[in-house]
């Protein structure tokens, strides 16, 4: 459930147990960057070290040609031959190799100076082709797990009330796909949370929804900052998959009947929404406080809705064993009607939805008891 504080992006109240898990969310989100900065390390190492094996077969073969081509050999000469043995070039020797050491010392510095220079060219091209490479194999690693999802949410739009919905589907365990033109905020956002699966690019368009898998997701949230970008993005969701719900966030309320039209299944402003709760905060303090904190903590108990499939056993509440679960039920949406604290003998059926009080934990071993 999202309340209105959400949406006017009213900055959270901050608790000790809060900061406590955002330290530890911070530190798993530096390993990886740690991880990698360890693997720099190592190749500069590497090429530092086939450098300083260079350089020294460089000097050796200089001092040794010197030695091999006596008194008519310049440090010209010594030092040109010495470059066309590590090179393998085999231009004209300027400095005569006749006997049997002296050819053994030209082999032995061809060898181990072309084994530094081949070591030294390899180790750069990975130092710089590193970083794309390791860019390209997370994104083909995140666009496989996006393909696997199902029933999840798409965040389109992952600005400050983007990432207040993220922090309420993390809280409550669904998985989710944002989406924004802005590649540097997603990239920032995955810093902060590593697990996080985005796609880059403009959501209205059909092949960035597909890419995200929408025809298996559960939901869209058209939430960008813009009136007209939210109703494409709601037409785009419905053209690809009629049975997802969208929720659309409308700037202005005059927008919000077009936003309607485009296929938005429920359309909410900020302003509005931002101005109820101020009521609320004057004529209802208690109950907005309770509100607020089943939204801001990431254990307590929030409003659910869990549907009973089509292959659900028809069985009465009591039968359920909702305590055992954790679970208070509230009422039972069948259709468009409401049955309010129904009664323990109350029939369910597949098509009914139950509106419960449970923390996530309880609502998903519910959902499998459902499904058993």
């Amino acid at each position: 459930m999202l309340w209105p504080s959400i949406l006017a992006e009213e900055p959270p109240r901050v608790s000790l147990i809060g900061l406590i898990r955002r330290s530890h969310a911070a530190s798993r989100a530096k390993r990886p960057h740690a991880a990698r900065s360890r693997q720099l390390d190592r190749i500069l190492r590497r090429i530092m070290a086939a450098g300083l094996v260079l350089l020294s077969m460089v000097l050796i073969g200089t001092l040794g040609f010197l030695a091999i081509g006596g008194e008519a050999t310049t440090w010209s000469d010594a030092l040109y031959m010495t470059l066309i043995t590590l090179s393998t070039v085999g231009y004209a020797e300027v400095v005569p190799i006749v006997g049997v050491w002296d050819r053994l010392f030209t082999g032995v510095i061809s060898l181990v100076g072309f084994g530094a220079v081949t070591f030294m060219f390899t180790t750069l091209s990975v130092f710089f082709l590193e970083g794309d490479l390791d860019d390209t194999l997370r994104r083909r690693r995140m666009e496989k797990h996006i393909g696997k999802l199902r029933g999840h949410y798409l965040i389109c739009g992952f600005g400050r009330v983007g990432r207040n919905i993220a922090e309420e589907l993390d809280a409550t365990h669904r998985p989710y796909v944002a989406i924004d033109t802005d590649e540097e905020r997603l990239a920032a956002a995955r810093e902060r949370q590593p697990d996080l699966l985005y796609l880059a690019g403009d959501a209205s368009d059909d092949d960035l929804m597909l890419a995200a898998n929408i025809t298996d997701a559960a939901g869209v949230f058209a939430v960008t900052d813009d009136d007209s970008r939210n109703m494409m993005i709601a037409l785009t969701a419905k053209q690809l998959n009629r049975a997802t719900r969208v929720v659309a966030r409308c700037m202005e309320v005059r927008n919000s009947p077009k936003l309607r039209k485009a296929g938005a299944d429920v359309v909410i402003s900020p302003d509005f929404t931002g101005g109820l709760r101020i009521a609320a905060a004057m004529l209802r303090p208690g109950v907005l406080s309770f509100m607020d904190d089943m939204v801001r903590s990431e254990t307590a108990h929030r409003l659910e809705e869990i549907p009973l499939p089509g292959g659900f056993d028809a069985r009465t509440v009591a039968a359920l064993d909702l305590p055992g679960h954790d679970v208070v039920l509230l009422g039972v949406r069948e259709n468009r009607h409401f049955h309010f604290n129904p009664a323990p003998d109350f029939s369910l059926a597949a098509g009914h939805v139950l509106v419960v009080m449970c923390a996530p934990d309880a609502r998903e071993a519910l959902e499998r008891a459902i499904l058993a």
